[in-house]
């Protein structure tokens, strides 16, 4: 159902929703359910300004009249969540597509699947835009702004009950109305305006219970780095299936969050000092994804025994699998991704073996512990992976991920013929694995971050052929140098390449090759390359649309 976008400023949200109580109090006519306020609210396409045929903005306006209802529908929620030039994780956005009810469940379909479906479809049709590796989209510029109107259109709109999709961006309490009684709220948003952490401030938990407490029919509810205490209210929202406290300070979970048995999506990315899952949670039959992890120590949280009765889960990301709880997880069978943090020798083989049997599982990731030497500079120790020798990947895995010291590359990673995403993080490798990964046929986004040390690299990096489906390519490494040159053949399909490595002064020679490659990222770009890219190797990188640096400080006590 199309929409159309009204916005005001946060601290004239209170005001807003007094107008639409006394509107609603002046309507004599029947309610009407045609219209549908979306984002910061929405209207019937037949009320849409047509502009003229030769405005730069009809042929993007046709091609939205021409989308089937249910791509138009998805494409105008994720106009409601994400921001002008804002990335959007395309899992994410999944989950959101879910919990709104716009992908409806078929017989031998799996929902996920059908909301990854329509975010390729948008993105085929010019509309959502692949951001660097592809794990991210935003919207397309020419889709914003359509529909703007005017304050008493959206007011008039509300008025007549039409579900709201609130965004509400501010800095605490001053910012939040609690007046939503007379609005059918179904999502709120609170995103964060940039401030610094050290002068953040919070939404308080009194606040947050009145406003809960008139939010009856809420079914997504995001809080984006803006709260410190979640209050006993929160289980109130019996209708709520997708709750994000991510970026919170919060330190616990209430023990009402058990009520919440419609919930599919729990989002505690990165939330302060929570170190476990109260029991409750067990209750939340209904859940599909489970993401977590602290801000402290290694970011695993501990999970209740009992963890394998969630037997609807998809997703099972930041849990901490000691204590018995990789044995649990074997009961998990139909996981499609897995995130183990502190993968410790004492359960790493009851884990292996749990992973093993889980034959729909699509994305896994291993860590080990990390030690934080210095943690003002970011700093860290990362341990040794527990042994991975005798690990069968199951069938339909694309995705890996492993984070810590590997003795040895494992084997095993040669014979994923599905392997579409690798990370290898923090290996120290004694020796290069892209000899083995340029050969895997459906690799297409490799990232290497500290994977290996090496001052220089050359042709015998990726020989003429390899890599040749792989299309984004990160590398970070302290101690390279320069890069001294690719075969030509070599990453024939290669669209984006990012450099995290501080000593960089050359860029290899047949660069200029790469007629596919579309973005360039050298973080920091050291002096004497920029001097070389300014000057006699500018031809390297004259083919590349769009090249991101940053400079490092000056140090004057430097010699480089």
């Amino acid at each position: 159902m199309p929409f159309f976008n009204f916005t005001c400023k946060s601290e004239d949200t209170s005001s807003l929703i007094a107008d639409i109580s006394r509107r609603k109090s002046e309507l004599l006519n029947p309610i009407s359910s045609r219209i549908q306020v979306e984002g910061e609210g929405k209207t019937p396409l037949a009320s849409i300004p047509k502009k003229g045929t030769d405005s730069p903005l009809a042929t993007f306006e046709l091609n939205y009249r021409n989308l089937p209802d249910y791509l138009r529908c998805c494409l105008d929620y994720i106009c409601v969540y994400g921001e002008r030039e804002y990335s959007m994780e395309k899992r994410k956005l999944v989950w959101l597509l879910l919990a709104k009810g716009l992908i409806q469940p078929k017989p031998g379909d799996i929902m996920e699947d059908s909301a990854e479906k329509i975010i390729e479809e948008l993105a085929s049709f010019g509309m959502l835009q692949d951001v660097d590796d592809r794990s991210c989209v935003k919207v397309s510029a020419p889709y914003w702004g359509f529909f703007k109107v005017e304050k008493q259109t959206f007011v008039n709109a509300v008025s007549e009950n039409s579900p709201v999709h609130l965004v509400v961006h501010g800095g605490g309490d001053k910012d939040i109305p609690t007046n939503f009684h007379d609005i059918f709220v179904q999502s709120l948003f609170f995103m964060a305006t940039g401030h610094s952490f050290p002068t953040r401030t919070f939404l308080s938990g009194a606040n947050l219970g009145a406003m809960f407490s008139g939010l009856k029919f809420l079914l997504v509810l995001d809080m984006d780095r803006e709260i410190e205490y979640l209050p006993n209210e929160v289980g109130d929202l019996v209708h709520l299936r997708y709750l994000s406290l991510e970026n919170s300070d919060i330190s616990e979970l209430p023990v009402s969050i058990g009520n919440l048995k419609k919930l599919q999506t729990l989002n505690l990315r990165m939330c302060g000092d929570l170190k476990k899952l109260p029991n409750e949670v067990l209750n939340m039959q209904q859940l599909r994804h489970i993401e977590m992890s602290s801000c402290n120590g290694d970011g695993e949280i501990r999970v209740p025994s009992g963890i394998g009765m969630l037997t609807n889960l998809h997703t099972f990301c930041g849990l901490y699998a000691g204590d018995g709880i990789a044995q649990e997880l074997s009961s998990l069978t139909q996981l499609r991704e897995l995130g183990v943090k502190r993968v410790y020798d004492d359960h790493a083989d009851e884990l292996l073996r749990s992973v093993m049997k889980m034959v729909d599982l699509v994305s896994l990731s291993l860590e080990a512990e990390t030690t934080w030497v210095n943690e003002d500079d970011d700093s860290r120790k990362t341990t040794f992976l527990p042994s991975l020798e005798g690990f069968l990947p199951p069938p339909l895995l694309h995705e890996l991920t492993l984070f810590g010291r590997l003795v040895e590359f494992p084997e095993w990673i040669a014979s994923m013929g599905n392997l579409t995403r690798l990370n290898l993080s923090f290996s120290y490798l004694s020796d290069s694995p892209t000899p083995v990964l340029q050969f895997l046929p459906k690799l297409k986004h490799l990232n290497l971050w500290h994977a290996c040390n090496f001052s220089y690299i050359g042709k015998e990096f990726c020989p003429a052929g390899g890599f040749q489906q792989l299309e984004t390519f990160t590398l970070a490494c302290d101690s390279l140098v320069g890069w001294t040159e690719i075969e030509n053949g070599a990453f024939p399909s290669l669209k984006y390449l990012r450099f995290d490595c501080p000593k960089l002064k050359l860029l290899p020679e047949g660069l200029q090759n790469l007629s596919k490659l579309q973005k360039l990222g050298i973080y920091p770009l050291h002096h004497d390359l920029q001097r070389r890219l300014n000057g006699r190797e500018k031809y390297k990188i004259e083919h590349i649309v769009t090249l991101s640096c940053c400079h490092p400080f000056p140090n004057p006590w430097s010699d480089e």
